[in-house]
Order: C-alpha cells, then structure tokens, then sequence
C-alpha cells in the first residue's frame, strides 16, 4: 500500500512519537506502554489515510469522471457565481468519509484556465452551502470540447488542509493527479445543463473510474 507524498511528514511524526514512547514503557512504567499502542494504533489508520490507488482512465472523450473516491450527496441545478456569474450549472458533487482515498484526480482532459484557493468555515462537507462558504479550491478545466468544466475541492468540518497541484495554462489529462484532501471532505462538479447525468444520489463511486456524466 504506497503512501502518498501529502502524508509522509504526518507518519513521520507518528512512527517517532511510537519510538518514543515504547523507549519510555521499557524505561519507566505501563502508561507509556499504553501510550505506544495507542500510537501505533493511530500510526496504522494515519497510514491507511494517505494511501494511494492506481486508477485507469475511460477511453470515451466525452465522459466526466468522478474526481475522487466517495458517495454522491448533490445531482441539482444550480446557480454558480465565482466562474458563471450566476448562470445556471448542473451541479454534482461526492462526499468523501475518512475511509475513502483522498486522492483528487483530474475528472476530463483540457487546459486549467482557472485556479484559486479561497479561505473559509469548516462546516460538515455534505451542508450544501458548504460549497461556497467553506475552505476551497476551484479549478477549472477547458475542455477539448471547449466546455469549461468547474472542479471545486471544498474542506470539511474535520479537512483542515486542501492541496491543489493544478496552475493556469497546464494541460491534462482525465485520470491524473489533481491533489488531495486532509481528512474528510467533498469535491463538487459543475457541468452544462445539457450534461448526460450517469449517477444518482447516494451512489458510490470511484474516482476516474465511475463517469459522473457526459458531455453532449
């Protein structure tokens, strides 16, 4: 199970945490000996957190893929203002638990023609107005069908950290690295109305391999 380059400081600290205080059980008493498992228990699920996962990409141009792991909380029409001034975008958008990879991936091919990370509130990630008024990053990527298409990573109520690797002017590919979210979260999609929807709400997906939609 490779570990992901986002969680090495973090079991760092955890593996010389659990050195230590096994050091200290043989050295001194039982407490730290109930401190190490402890620790050792916690290094285990920190490990499991930051694990990585091959995905394959779907061959069909036109499908959006899911950008991450997780159940999907939102299949609605909605008013978009940061990118769409307000027009109207169909809006789907995947919850990830603590269980799931946290990997973000790029859910189409194009050029990121837009990228911003905006301060915020931690409110549990599943609120719907999460999406606009918690920590996030917004992304957008020009489709090679000249669609622009708005990936938002938006931290949640336990997500204190959101790494974005995209810049202005890069062109991807669907199924790459787009960069990943501390400890719970979710990840919104913003298509055209005209978008051929291919999950419903409470659907569990799989990033890059479960298509959300498709583009018409």
């Amino acid at each position: 199970m490779p570990l992901h380059r986002e969680g090495r400081a973090t079991v760092t600290i955890f593996i010389t945490l659990t050195i230590v205080a096994l050091l200290l059980a043989y050295l001194s008493n039982v407490l730290f000996a109930i401190m190490a498992i402890v620790l050792a228990l916690l290094l285990i699920f920190v490990a499991y957190f930051f694990r990585t996962s091959r995905r394959h990409a779907p061959h069909d141009a036109l499908a959006i893929s899911s950008p991450c792991d997780g159940t999907v909380v939102t299949v609605e029409r909605v008013r978009e203002p940061e990118i769409f001034e307000n027009q109207e975008r169909l809006q789907i958008s995947v919850f990830m638990s603590v269980w799931n990879v946290h990997m973000n991936w790029y859910p189409c091919s194009g050029t990121v023609s837009y990228s911003r990370h905006h301060r915020g509130k931690y409110l549990v990630a599943w609120l719907p107005k999460s999406s606009t008024e918690n920590e996030r990053s917004s992304v957008v990527i020009t489709h090679t069908s000249g669609e622009r298409i708005l990936i938002r990573q938006v931290a949640g109520a336990v997500a204190r950290r959101i790494v974005t690797y995209a810049s202005e002017g890069r062109d991807v590919t669907g199924g790459q690295e787009l960069g990943f979210i501390k400890f719970g979260s979710r990840v919104d999609v913003y298509l055209p109305l005209d978008a051929e929807v291919l999950v419903n709400v409470g659907d569990r997906v799989r990033g890059v391999e479960t298509a959300l939609a498709r583009l018409r």
